[in-house]
């Protein structure tokens, strides 16, 4: 088991994840960002909690264009951020439906150097608020000069681009995930149900060091899964099937997200084909993923190699994504996203293909995006698919 990492971060960490986010605004015309999920608070603050299980508080944190944040917290959680590196610290006496710290932020954004008028909160793609949207328009109705506009874009901008310490807290996570990969076939035989698979799986995840396991998906079918979305079920493998096994493990806050399939029996001359031809995909789109070039240009990449003569068969969806605090972010590997690739972006690169009706073959790998391309974090899965007997 790794030792080397190790949870949480230096306050210079967040020093700079602040500073960013100030420049950042300055640029975008914000006098503040609004922030009330779990991520995003924990991305600045550092706080790790499963509070946030419950609706019934909300967490607010005010990040100004100029100076320090503000926590302003329900009254069960001063004692945990004033452990933090956050000095000014607001609570109030939490359940109060009537005001719900809604007074407290009100009067904070009011109170801030207004240069705008302008606030972003979370409200775009890919963000949650985790505040009833009636305190939203509560404190919104409350200020005076003050607009609450969307934060999204300064919020993507920051957290796409990792930290070295990040990057490190992703790579363990997939060092978990690949050493139970590893062992697969070690518990793994016909007749073993998709349910025990996942069971297994899970507990040796938490053997080697996962702090979390929110996703672990196994899906078999002859050939392979018809769907790879649904929790597992009882139908044990037979001959012929593919398994398939995505994991989202986590390590302290940050996701790996990778899949492995193996072939369990006997394999057709069309699964084989089809093997070969998402694995040079996936190498396709490994080698595409550099600094300068869009998301949607890996898409393309990908998309061009699988399409067969005039049939594009991967035009709809995406095949890949950004990696962090949630198992995807921004951008996505589809056509029309412009996002442009940039040092420090972490995404995982997923071609897929329905090979025939009903039968999926998916391959997922992790890279790092570095000034010279793509670095591969996942250990590459091999071009054969490994056989369980």
């Amino acid at each position: 088991m790794h030792l080397d990492i190790v949870h949480g971060f230096g306050i210079e960490e967040f020093r700079t994840r602040v500073s960013r986010a100030q420049a950042l605004m300055a640029e975008t015309a914000l006098d503040g960002l609004l922030l009330t999920s779990m991520d995003n608070i924990r991305y600045f603050v550092g706080i790790d909690s499963t509070f946030w299980e419950s609706y019934t508080r909300p967490w607010f944190l005010l990040v100004p264009a100029s100076g320090e944040p503000i926590a302003i917290v329900p009254g069960i959680g001063e004692s945990v951020v004033r452990q933090t590196w956050i000095t000014d610290v607001r609570t109030w006496p939490s359940p109060r439906p009537h005001d719900e710290g809604t007074s407290l932020v009100t009067q904070a954004i009011s109170n801030l150097k207004r240069r705008y008028g302008r606030v972003g909160a979370e409200l775009g793609s890919e963000m949650r608020l985790m505040m009833p949207v009636m305190q939203l328009n509560a404190i919104s109705h409350g200020l005076s000069g003050v607009e609450i506009v969307d934060g999204t874009s300064v919020l993507w901008q920051l957290r796409m681009i990792k930290s070295p310490a990040e990057v490190s807290k992703i790579q363990r996570a997939i060092d978990i995930a690949g050493s139970v990969y590893a062992q697969v076939p070690d518990f793994v035989s016909l007749g073993t149900s998709e349910r025990e698979i996942r069971r297994q799986f899970t507990m040796r995840l938490l053997s080697e060091g996962a702090d979390q396991t929110p996703v672990v998906i196994c899906r078999a079918g002859p050939g392979g899964p018809v769907e790879i979305t649904a929790s597992p079920s009882d139908r044990p493998l037979a001959d012929g099937d593919i398994l398939f096994i995505d994991t989202g493990t986590v390590f302290d806050g940050y996701y790996c997200d990778f899949d492995r399939n193996f072939q369990v029996g006997k394999a057709t001359s069309a699964l084989l084909i089809a093997q070969e031809r998402v694995w040079e995909a996936n190498e396709v789109g490994i080698r595409a993923a550099r600094p300068g070039v869009t998301a949607g240009h890996v898409f393309e990449q990908m998309a061009k190699f699988l399409s067969s003569g005039d049939r594009d068969l991967n035009s709809n969806g995406r095949m890949g994504h950004g990696l962090g605090l949630r198992i995807t972010e921004p951008p996505s590997v589809k056509l029309e996203d412009d996002t442009v690739l940039q040092p420090g972006m972490v995404l995982c690169i997923e071609p897929g293909l329905e090979y025939e009706p009903g039968k999926i073959l998916l391959h997922e790998e992790t890279v790092l995006i570095t000034e010279d391309g793509a670095k591969l974090l996942t250990s590459r899965a091999p071009q054969q698919l490994p056989q369980l007997h």
